[in-house]
C-alpha cells in the first residue's frame, strides 16, 4: 500500500513538480521530478510506469485528489494495481485524511533539508538525486537512534 502526491517547487517563472512513491511508513521508494507545465496525472504516469517494473508485488496505491479521472483506469489496465483517491471532505476545515498524511509528512521531512527547501538544481536528474540523498539521510538517522551517546552519529 503506497501513496502518491506532488509537490510544486517554484523557480522564478518556471517550476518543477516532485511526484513521490512512499511506503506506509513514509519512506521513499521512487521519485520523479519534471517541469511544472506537465499535468499531475501525466507526471503520475511517469512515476507509476517506472514503479511497475521495480515493484511487481504492489497491489494498492493511495493518491491525492489531483490524480482522479482517467489515471485510475490506466493504472488498473497497464500496471494491474488498484488506485484509490483520497479526497477532501469539506473545504475550509482541517481534517486528517486517512493515508494522505503519510506523504505530507514525507514532504515535511524533505523540507528540513536545506538543499530541498528551495530548488537550486539545474537539471531534474540532480533534483531527483538530492531527494534520494535526503531520504537516505532520514533512514540512516532512524537506524542510528540509540541511547548510548558513544554510538550516535553526530549530524
Amino acid at each position: 500500500m503506497l501513496a502518491v502526491r506532488t509537490d510544486t517547487t517554484p523557480v522564478k517563472k518556471n517550476g518543477r513538480k516532485r511526484h513521490i512513491l512512499v511506503d506506509k511508513l513514509g519512506l521513499l521508494l521512487l521519485v520523479v521530478v519534471h517541469a511544472a507545465n506537465i499535468q499531475d496525472r501525466d507526471g503520475a504516469r511517469l512515476l507509476l510506469f517506472r514503479a511497475a517494473n521495480l515493484f511487481p508485488r504492489l497491489s494498492l496505491i493511495w493518491a491525492d485528489g489531483g490524480y482522479a479521472g482517467k489515471l485510475i483506469g490506466w493504472v488498473s489496465r497497464v500496471c494491474r494495481w488498484t488506485l484509490t483517491v483520497v479526497k477532501r471532505t469539506e473545504l475550509h476545515k482541517f481534517v486528517v485524511l486517512p493515508h494522505r498524511w503519510v506523504v505530507e509528512r514525507t514532504f515535511g521531512w524533505f523540507g528540513r533539508w536545506r538543499r530541498l527547501s528551495k530548488d537550486y538544481e539545474r537539471t531534474t536528474a540532480s533534483s531527483e538525486g538530492f531527494v534520494y540523498l535526503a531520504s537516505i539521510g532520514i533512514m540512516v538517522r532512524r537506524m542510528t537512534r540509540t541511547r548510548d551517546p558513544e554510538l550516535r552519529i553526530s549530524a
